[in-house]
């Protein structure tokens, strides 16, 4: 017969129950081991899937060098190329910048493509899967870039095919996380917990700016072949282990909606001869026989999946998507550029010092992101929080290039507070605001619309991510070419501001609206 969804237990979970203490666990105890796994499994996912992402950035500085400060080999004639005999084919010429930017976004737009895409397959396949092999070919993809050095190619065409293939399944990880988050957590502090969880994003940025920085300057294969090993062996690990659904161990669905259900959704489970018999959801047990199948009454709707049309129509969904836009844009500007703009405005860094440097944006993001979530809770304003930092945001745009050279201390301040202020609307959009979206009233409790609402939002912001770089690849190259970049960061902060108030009024609309219309109907 054909399922309509079948709740499996991974074997290493299993395995737990059979040979440890979690099988003498309360329910409230279990509740919360099976909560702290899944904000674990989820949080080293994510933090995997940029460590793997952000190789291109770092290795940036040594496809593409100033070699005449660099001792060329003895036997290496370099006439004529003393300029740039030690960078790496096709990006040794003076158009170098564009092509590293195009580099940028094949990977951006095809991860812009794969989020829409992704988004609506993610609602609709078992979520373990969808992660676990979306992050082992993520791994494989980075390999194979990595590989170009060993194998001496220097071939464009070799280098865009990867980073495409590369972006494609790079975006199974945002729909897939947040989809297995929100199924296990309700609205309640949502900002906080999400806040803090979102942390994951620029603690896997640190750790591919140290990683592959630690290994740039001599071999810079490894520094996309070391974080591929690392997100492939963690897919690995999320296939044994994760739990996307608290129905499968016999837990409760989390009150996804302001009103609470009257009863839980009721579950049936047919018998191979054809007998069913009814009961509710917290009472499933993960008993592992083959000869029954688990789904969902027909009139229950919380695993029903809605179309890409609908989501898009949900209050807040296109104001979110474009603010995404503008956020993503300054952050990933920031993400593949910065070690080399650190670089490139200095006369003593070298490429791990840049590396190391620039994980300084990184650590201020994880400060803001949670300062975005604790304030979205204590207010319940998302959109104004986001408008707050949009607008601090452009005067340390500002500041960090103006003075971010006039010493060492003052630039490590200001690079760690426009990571705090670039980072906070990033870090609230693409949790708090799209899973409370993604179960809004007029979904009717729909959570499986988590995973498609989030990807159209992130999926939009991705658009912006890639036009960023792209953007940056290109004013750099330009006389005076950086400070044309901080500008265009700067507009886009102010482009972000103006579609948060938008946002913020048109919400603040809604909300007084529903209100009167159930004050006037009692």
């Amino acid at each position: 017969m054909i399922l309509e969804q079948v709740y499996d237990v991974p074997i290493g979970v299993r395995l737990l129950e059979k040979v440890s203490c979690l099988r003498n666990l309360s329910d409230l105890w279990k509740l919360r081991w099976h909560k702290f796994n899944v904000l674990l499994l989820t949080f080293l996912s994510y933090a995997s899937y940029h460590m793997a992402r952000k190789p291109t950035s770092v290795v940036k500085s040594v496809l593409h060098q100033n070699c005449t400060n660099v001792a060329a080999p003895p036997d290496l004639n370099i006439t004529g190329i003393e300029d740039s005999w030690c960078s790496w084919s096709p990006f040794d010429g003076d158009d170098a910048d564009t092509l590293l930017g195009a580099l940028d976004s094949a990977f951006l737009f095809s991860y812009a493509f794969g989020m829409y895409l992704m988004g609506s397959l993610g609602e609709r396949v078992n979520v373990r899967y969808f992660l676990s092999i979306g992050m082992m070919l993520s791994g494989l993809f980075g390999f194979l870039f990595g590989l170009a050095y060993w194998t001496d190619i220097h071939s464009l065409a070799y280098f865009i095919i990867v980073q495409v293939l590369a972006g494609l399944f790079q975006s199974t990880g945002w729909p897939g996380c947040v989809a297995a988050v929100g199924n296990w957590f309700g609205k309640s502090k949502r900002g906080l917990i999400m806040g803090i969880w979102r942390s994951h994003h620029s603690i896997g940025n640190i750790a591919g700016s140290l990683i592959a920085g630690a290994f740039v300057e001599y071999s810079w294969g490894l520094s996309f072949a070391v974080p591929a090993v690392i997100i492939f062996s963690l897919g690995l690990l999320l296939f044994v282990f994760l739990v996307p659904d608290p129905r499968a161990v016999g837990c409760p669905v989390p009150n996804h909606s302001a009103e609470p259900k009257l009863s839980p959704p009721k579950i049936v489970i047919q018998e191979a001869g054809g007998d069913s018999s009814s009961l509710d959801s917290t009472s499933i047990k993960s008993d592992g026989q083959s000869d029954k199948s688990i789904h969902k009454n027909s009139d229950a709707d919380d695993d029903k999946a809605i179309s890409f049309w609908r989501a898009v129509r949900i209050p807040g969904v296109i104001e979110y998507s474009f603010s995404l836009f503008f956020t993503k844009l300054i952050n990933y500007t920031f993400l593949y550029w910065l070690p080399k703009y650190l670089k490139d405005s200095s006369e003593t860094l070298g490429s791990q010092d840049a590396a190391e440097l620039s994980t300084l944006f990184d650590i201020g993001g994880i400060f803001g992101g949670i300062l975005a979530g604790l304030l979205s809770d204590l207010t319940g304003m998302s959109a104004f929080t986001c408008a707050a930092y949009f607008i601090l945001t452009i005067p340390s745009l500002f500041l960090y290039r103006e003075f971010g050279d006039v010493s060492a201390g003052l630039n490590t301040f200001l690079l760690f507070l426009v990571g705090f202020l670039a980072n906070g609307p990033y870090a609230l959009i693409t949790t708090a605001v799209s899973a409370d979206l993604g179960t809004h009233p007029e979904l009717k409790g729909s959570t499986r619309a988590l995973a498609t609402v989030t990807a159209i939002i992130d999926g939009t912001g991705s658009i912006g991510a890639a036009v960023g770089p792209l953007i940056a690849g290109a004013l750099s190259s330009l006389e005076n070419g950086w400070d044309y970049v901080f500008y265009a960061l700067m507009v886009a902060s102010a482009m972000g501001l103006l579609v948060s108030l938008k946002t913020f009024r048109k919400l603040l609309g809604y909300l007084v609206n529903n209100i009167n219309a159930n004050l006037f109907s009692c």
